[in-house]
């Protein structure tokens, strides 16, 4: 039997895997995950399993989970990455999409898992991704407890990345929001989403395929307005939430806003709501007439301009706009199902 022969150690890197990336890449993220650790975190980066303490104080601890992923705002993302901030941002559009959905049943953020992979490892690029997790994470007040980096050869191709996340949030069971509470004439406020957040990407990039360094008519590049932050609207609807105003929430993602408020109303109760009650952002007219795209399916994947709805008693409207003073009432809550739009 021959003796087995020693190899240089890089047949791991030839077959498209470097250890050494995935090194350097850990060194520099840690400093970045390490500055949002909170007081319950227990074991976090380097663990095979991250230990997270519950709050104390607590009496009946819900815990909510979610996890999605950012979609195909990474292709746009990518050829834009020389510019400032956009990778970064990329990463602050994970965190905040994951904490808007458990928001939506009351939950306070805990911690946060990411998960960044591509087809060859790129060590700044990806700490530019996690920087932008780590400050959302410190901006919801939430711990970055771990993740995963993966470089997977064949899967992706040249030059692609994808990045997703999984969020725990807590909330105690007598104030979970599940909607049981909205009626009939409940008032419908929204808050504005800024652009796309983290959906329909795909439509916008073919539709406005050659014109992604033209400008909007008030000078901003089309492909930053696309890339415009998916934001998080847990500051602004933690005050009517603290107060006990909000019977039900939605977070407008892919389905629009006639795939989403319905998920919180209670069966037999939908939403009549207003187009004049807002302005549907440029970006979105573009869309539309660039790629030929009718009405009706513009509202069933895109947000339109609204990013979150909150359902509050028509008596509690005036006090909600006073804690919240960039929500809109654009509705109101009716008998039937799904969403009318007047």
């Amino acid at each position: 039997m021959a003796a087995m022969g020693r190899t240089d150690g890089k047949a791991y890197e030839r077959a498209g895997v470097d250890l050494e990336a995935a090194a350097r890449t850990l060194d520099l993220i840690t400093r970045e995950v390490e500055s949002t650790y909170t007081p319950g975190v227990l074991r976090g980066l380097g663990a095979f399993g991250g230990l997270f303490e519950l709050p104390p104080g607590l009496e009946r601890p819900v815990l909510v989970a979610s996890t999605d992923g950012v979609g195909t705002k990474t292709v746009l993302a990518r050829r834009y990455a020389h510019e400032p901030g956009v990778l970064e941002g990329i990463g602050r559009d994970l965190v905040n999409h994951c904490v808007n959905d458990v928001l939506v049943q009351g939950a306070t953020p805990l911690f946060f898992l990411d998960y960044v992979a591509s087809e060859r490892l790129e060590p700044e690029v990806t700490a530019r991704l996690v920087s932008g997790v780590a400050a959302a994470c410190r901006q919801a007040g939430m711990a970055l407890l771990g993740g995963e980096t993966a470089e997977m050869p064949g899967v992706y191709r040249q030059g692609e990345f994808d990045l997703a996340g999984t969020i725990v949030g807590v909330v105690e069971r007598a104030a979970v929001v599940d909607g049981s509470r909205a009626r009939p004439g409940d008032a419908v406020l929204a808050f504005p989403s800024g652009g796309l957040q983290t959906n329909g990407f795909s439509l916008a990039r073919r539709a406005l395929a050659g014109r992604f360094d033209d400008a909007l008519s008030d000078g901003t590049p089309v492909w930053r307005a696309l890339l415009a932050e998916h934001r998080s609207f847990l500051p602004a609807v933690r005050p009517p939430l603290a107060r006990g105003l909000v019977r039900a929430m939605a977070h407008v993602t892919g389905g629009g806003l006639p795939g989403n408020v319905p998920r919180g109303l209670p069966r037999g109760t939908g939403a009549r709501l207003r187009r004049d009650a807002w302005e549907v952002p440029e970006v979105f007219r573009l869309i539309a007439a660039a790629g030929g795209v009718a009405d009706d399916e513009m509202f069933d994947v895109f947000n339109m301009g609204l990013g979150f709805v909150v359902v509050v008693g028509a008596t509690d409207l005036e006090e909600a706009l006073v804690l919240a003073p960039d929500a809109l009432h654009v509705g109101e809550l009716m008998e039937g199902s799904g969403v009318v739009l007047l």
